[in-house]
């Protein structure tokens, strides 16, 4: 990907976050100070382009990821939980409760994140089991434990639940991955 792309699809997701799917590609040109065909040249049109920043933001939370599971710092516990609920930096200020218009809109978008939130649990899946050997974590179906998460955060993105309760998404991460390692009950 090229630095003008990478310009493009920041600015897209700048204008997603504020606008959700009511954002034009005449906002993005004005925002980058560009013409629209200019954008038009590298991306063939607005679902091209929504495809490409679904790829574009997963490839950046699998860079985040690889951060998670390198750092010498954190116990396996912790990478689990940073894994499991994994946003890279940049992207913590994106409001992705919107991501449910694009369910109707774009099926065929919302169909890729999907997809992609299904795979590439080669490496989570490895630290679960890590987990369970060292007996830092409960042996449990780790397939459940794929299908609870993946659930919940395709809950988070399809439902307008967390706007009406004006939870944000990185909460909404954060109370699932809590409920997750530590469960309800409160501890007397």
């Amino acid at each position: 990907m090229d630095e003008n792309q990478r310009k493009i699809l920041e600015t897209v997701i700048v204008e997603f976050n504020n606008k959700g799917m009511k954002f034009t590609m005449d906002d993005v040109a004005k925002d980058l100070h560009m013409s629209k065909k200019t954008i038009y040249k590298e991306f063939g049109d607005k679902e091209d382009l929504f495809n490409k920043m679904v790829d574009y933001c997963f490839s950046s939370i699998k860079e985040k990821e690889a951060e998670i599971l390198s750092d010498p710092n954190l116990t396996t516990v912790e990478r689990i939980s940073k894994l499991l609920i994994c946003l890279p930096d940049n992207y913590q200020h994106i409001d992705f409760r919107k991501i449910y218009q694009v369910k109707d809109k774009y099926p065929h978008i919302y169909a890729r994140v999907a997809q992609r939130l299904e795979n590439d649990w080669e490496d989570t899946i490895a630290l679960l089991q890590q987990g369970m050997d060292e007996g830092v974590i409960k042996k449990m179906p780790i397939p459940v434990i794929k299908l609870v998460v993946e659930a919940s955060i395709e809950k988070f993105l399809t439902s307008e639940v967390l706007i009406e309760t004006g939870t944000n998404y990185e909460e909404a991460l954060d109370i699932m991955i809590e409920m997750l390692m530590n469960g309800i009950a409160v501890d007397k």
